[in-house]
Parts: C-alpha cells; sequence; structure tokens
C-alpha cells in the first residue's frame, strides 16, 4: 500500500492541528502534528539548543520512515515553515523522500489567517492541552510576534497552481470547512 503524506504549513496558532485533526477524523491518515516531537524534548534541553534539535529531528525522521513503511493510509505532518529559510525548504524534501521513493502522494496544505485571529487562537483550549510550552500566554503571544517579524511564514502564492499544493486563508473559515475543501482539492479518501 503506498500512503500519502499531507504536509499543513502556516505561521503558529494558524490552526494547523485543529485543521489536521479534522483531516485525520474524515480520511484515517494518523496526524503527527510538530509539537508531539517538540514537548518531550523540551522536558531536557531548551528550544533550538544542539541537543533539541537532535532529538526533534530524529524522532520526526523516524516516524515519518516508519509510517511510511507501513500499511497505514498515511501521515498528516504539521509544520511552521520559514519560507525564507532554505533549511525550512530542504526539511519538507528531506521527511517527504520517504513516501515519494515508495511512490506515497506528497501534498501541501498552507493556511493563512490574519495575526489578530492567530493571537486569539494562539490561547485556545485545545491547543494549550496539546502544547504545554504555549501555557505561558505572555511569552507565547512575544513568540509568535518575533516569529512574524522575523519570517516569512507564508507563501505569498510562491506554490499556487501546482497540483500537490492547496492555500486557505482560514481567518474566516471553521476548521471543518477547511478540512472539507482540503479533502476534495486533493480527493483524499474518506473513511
Amino acid at each position: 500500500m503506498t500512503g500519502t503524506l499531507l504536509f499543513i504549513v502556516g505561521p503558529p496558532a494558524v490552526g494547523k492541528m485543529t485543521v489536521g485533526e479534522r483531516i485525520a477524523a474524515r480520511t484515517g491518515l494518523r496526524l503527527f502534528h510538530n509539537h508531539l516531537a517538540i514537548e518531550p524534548v523540551l522536558r531536557f534541553f531548551p528550544f533550538g539548543s544542539p541537543p533539541f534539535h537532535r532529538l526533534v529531528e530524529g524522532f520526526r525522521r523516524e516516524i515519518v520512515e516508519e509510517v511510511a513503511a507501513s500499511d497505514l493510509p498515511g501521515l498528516i505532518f504539521t509544520y511552521v515553515w520559514a519560507f525564507d529559510e532554505p533549511a525550512d525548504e530542504q526539511a519538507i524534501i528531506r521527511y517527504a523522500e520517504p513516501f515519494r521513493s515508495r511512490g506515497g502522494r506528497v501534498l501541501h496544505l498552507e493556511l493563512e489567517a490574519a495575526q489578530q485571529e492567530r493571537l486569539r487562537r494562539n490561547e485556545g483550549a485545545s491547543r494549550l492541552a496539546e502544547k504545554p510550552s504555549k501555557r505561558d500566554r505572555d511569552a507565547s503571544r512575544r513568540n509568535l510576534l518575533a516569529l512574524d517579524e522575523r519570517y516569512d511564514l507564508n507563501s505569498g502564492g510562491r506554490f499556487d497552481g501546482r497540483p500537490d499544493y492547496l492555500r486557505i486563508d482560514n481567518t474566516r473559515l471553521e476548521p471543518a470547512e477547511v478540512a472539507e475543501i482540503a479533502i476534495a482539492h486533493f480527493q483524499l479518501a474518506t473513511v
């Protein structure tokens, strides 16, 4: 069985995990939101430190490789992609390789939302429940604003028109609506 890898990319608090949950529930794809790798490592090493990077990268890579080699239908992988950082694009290519080398589909859903809406979502109950490092709301807010200032966290249409890429402004859309748009666009099988 050849699986599907669906990247959901976008800036912090845009709704990647929540939309991923809705897509997973409808398709049977497994959700691997980025903080599943980050949170356990933060208990031992500070964000950005060399051990942090090695452990998070290793865990991500192993999960992707094991799912690609399994009989699971595929994986939804959420990621904050800094489009102005070549290393981030290389990471996306690296994570996709286990699926591509087996003939799997690799798809990209990019979410965009107004910063004010993302600041509101940054304090949402499901986000705080799944991501303990975001519970210091002031620090999380400062981090979101700093990342927005420092990086290009939306593609600006760079990949529009590609059949494997869909960009959605979900500022005023419910997660279930976004999920249905993506499922229809990519013709994902539902369960």
